[in-house]
């Protein structure tokens, strides 16, 4: 099937090229193919990636297949290169100049805001990001200001009209492009001077597109004009991998192809040369639920291969920990490198328990298409405001936060600020509590004593409470979790993630540790963990990655962690959002070459506060038959033959090899997961000694039971959090 597709030059064709079938082989041979066997001028082949990577890639596997400089001239790179390159021929056509410079995000943003403030519209109404944002996906839609004017369906709409066209009018201006006009431009280029699309149309006779179901409505139309003559339009994709809805890809224009090439053909890329027969069978039980699909199964060029292996815990930390005993276990009994092991998570924020877990149990990793959740900027800023709070003297810290979130504080201000500490000789927070005794505009005295008044409020805050009362207090007091999540953009929406993470977190630690559960115990667990070295000497390291990053690699052995509703899938409600996110899972599933492992925690920490979840509809989709749970024993197995595996004391895959010594975790055979314990006859369950498992507690041991019935009592010693006394028809525990 691949030989047919590179032999099929002539006219439209597509390629679905499922989970490594060799979409990229595909693409290089038919260029090697086109030159060397079909006498095609490399200079009239286009070939469009949507990477620098992709496209070196490509272009390093088409010399080693021709002779050297046989493909010299060969025009082949990003969308966004490959017309930027042409514009500086042609752009004077519509009124720029060819040195038209090219705004990158931080220009475009400054250049939102200056648009703003002519039009007098504040950025706290409005905030520019979300501006910025909602331009961009209006341009890559192909809607101009006159048709964004006509939509606007209410006052916030049409202010973003008002500055769109404003923004439009000022990039002109300044004869500069933004990255989203690199693509835009061409069009109107094209509708506006045909002779020059004619030219193009000659001397482009054949066009290659990979990766064609990330294109979005623009690349759709460019991709559409440019092949209009010859069309010898070759697109190469994967509708099952079509993951980026939220950045503009649009999958009807893979799914529509043929009837927008009438006499196209398709081939279908089904042999997978990378995952075992039961990795593939999972991902095709999964995607085979998808209704906007184009029908096809992948079919495994390897052997059956292990089975899948579900864990299950009972917090995301404990799911944390049995993901590194696996990593450990299969180490020792394969020999297995760190490198070939992968972590993904459906959001960024995900990554901090397991990053804890692996720093102290000394798994080297790495995070991929992030940085360490410690070094996000919002994680930074928070910890900065509350080492502040206790140490009034840190002006590093005090300066990153001043003005976060704005506080109109600018660098001027901020110059005076310091030059009134150095006349006075106090210290920079102390020159901010007497900041009306410096002279300075009564908006700025205004704004440096409402600062000074949130860290005193919370200074009194952390004398009395813990350091999860100080961080709820510094989110309540600044609206920063609001703000963010007003500006309603990919990025502030994961930075909203990031801080109510960092709010589990402080809940969290605040429950396991109440004897020490105060903001500066807090801080010194953080200083610790950021601190941590996470470069390696060498590239050893196990990978931690989104689901997102992860698409185009694989692994030997992956773990999906996080399974449960509403976060793998997210709470999405529109069946188009559903199937991106079954899309998302069948791309986590077909990075596994060997092993694959699943996994879900009975309860997480959700904004501050312990839930309890539902494991994921997703692991359903999958033949229970080929999935195991950590005992051995498979899904389909009735509940019956599960007490007797779990009484009989199968050993759990990978138990206690990250920390040897701990007990082995047995399959809770009582009470089912996340019931409470019965209070007919079974309530004499709870004696002396026996093991129990509590949803934030962990696992513990009964050392005392005090009456029965309603009132029954149990102290336990927890693992984790000591000793405790709970109310038994209250504590939801699992007998063990």
């Amino acid at each position: 099937m691949q030989r047919e597709a590179v032999l099929a030059t002539e006219g439209p064709v597509m390629v679905l090229a499922g989970a490594g079938s060799g979409k990229t082989r595909v693409i290089t041979y038919r260029i090697a193919h086109l030159i060397r066997n079909e006498r095609v001028s490399p200079q009239n082949i286009l070939a469009l990636t949507f990477t620098n990577k992709a496209a070196g890639e490509m272009r390093h596997r088409i010399d080693g297949l021709l002779q050297q400089g046989s493909s010299n001239g060969l025009w082949i790179g990003t969308f966004h290169s490959v017309f930027a390159r042409l514009l500086r021929s042609y752009i004077h056509l519509i009124g720029y100049d060819r040195n038209f410079s090219i705004f990158d995000a931080d220009d475009s943003k400054s250049l939102v805001k200056q648009c703003m403030s002519e039009l007098n519209i504040s950025i706290e109404s409005l905030p520019v990001n979300l501006v910025h944002s909602t331009i961009s996906k209006s341009k890559n839609n192909f809607v101009m200001p006159p048709e964004f004017h006509r939509k606007a369906i209410d006052d916030q709409y049409r202010k973003m009209a008002l500055i769109y066209e404003r923004y439009v009018q000022k990039l002109r201006e300044n004869n500069a492009l933004d990255f989203d006009d690199l693509l835009v431009k061409p069009i109107e280029l094209f509708t506006e001077h045909p002779p020059v699309l004619e030219q193009l149309q000659e001397y482009f006779r054949y066009l290659l597109i990979d990766e064609y179901q990330d294109t979005n409505r623009v690349q759709y139309l460019v991709s559409k004009m440019i092949s209009g003559k010859h069309r010898n339009i070759f697109v190469v994709g994967d509708d099952a991998q079509s993951i980026y809805s939220w950045r503009g890809a649009d999958i009807s224009n893979m799914l529509n192809f043929c009837d927008d090439y009438e006499d196209a053909r398709t081939f279908k890329l089904v042999d997978n040369y990378r995952s075992t027969k039961t990795i593939l069978q999972a991902a095709n039980n999964v995607i085979s639920r998808n209704q906007r699909q184009i029908k096809k199964e992948l079919v495994a060029n390897a052997g059956t291969g292990e089975p899948i292996t579900l864990i299950e815990a009972y917090n995301e930390r404990r799911e944390a920990e049995k993901v590194g005993e696996s990593i450990e276990s299969i180490r020792q009994l394969h020999g297995a490198q760190y490198r070939a092991f992968a972590i993904f998570y459906r959001t960024n924020a995900q990554s901090r328990v397991i990053e804890d877990v692996m720093r102290l149990n000394r798994i080297p990793y790495r995070i991929f298409g992030s940085v360490s959740f410690y070094k996000r900027k919002e994680i930074k800023d928070a910890v900065a405001y509350m080492r502040l709070v206790m140490n009034d003297r840190d002006s590093e810290s005090l300066l990153r936060v001043i003005n976060f979130p704005p506080r109109k504080i600018g660098d001027v201000s901020i110059g005076k600020l310091k030059e009134f500490a150095e006349e006075q000789g106090i210290s920079l927070y102390d020159a901010v509590r007497r900041a009306g005794e410096g002279g300075f505009q009564t908006r700025l005295v205004s704004a440096l004593t409402e600062f000074a008044n949130l860290i005193g409020s919370m200074r009194r805050q952390a004398e009395e409470g813990t350091a999860y009362d100080v961080l709820s207090m510094l989110f309540e007091m600044t609206s920063i979790l609001s703000l963010l999540k007003d500006e309603n953009t990919p990025e502030s929406l994961a930075r909203q993630e990031n801080l109510q993470e960092l709010l589990s977190m402080t809940r969290d630690f605040s429950d396991h540790n109440p004897a020490s559960a105060s903001l500066g115990d807090f801080l010194s667990t953080i200083s610790l963990a950021s601190d941590y070295d996470e470069t390696q000497e060498s590239d050893n390291y196990v990978s931690l990655m989104t689901v997102h990053a992860a698409k185009g690699l694989e692994f030997p052995v992956v773990f999906v962690t996080g399974l449960e509703e509403k976060l793998f899938p997210l709470n999405v409600y529109e069946p188009g959002e559903v199937e991106e996110e079954r899309r998302l899972f069948y791309v986590a599933i077909t990075r596994a070459r060997e092993k694959l492992f699943l996994s879900w925690a009975q309860s997480r920490y959700m904004y501050g506060q312990p839930q309890m979840c539902m494991r994921s509809s997703f692991i359903n989709e999958i033949d229970p038959d080929i999935i195991v749970t950590e005992g051995g024993r498979k899904l389909s197995e009735s509940p019956k033959k599960v007490a007797a595996s779990a009484m009989a004391g199968r050993p759990v895959f990978g138990s206690s090899l990250a920390n040897p010594g701990r007990p082995v975790a047995q399959a809770s055979v009582v009470t089912p997961a996340g019931s409470a314990a019965p209070t007919g006859a079974a309530k004499s369950a709870f004696k002396v000694g026996v093991r129990v498992q509590h949803a934030i507690f962990g696992p513990g041991v009964v050392l005392e039971v005090q009456g029965s019935g309603a009132k029954q009592k149990v102290k336990i010693n927890f693992r984790n959090a000591g000793e405790k006394s709970l109310m038994v028809q209250y504590a939801n525990l699992k007998i063990v």
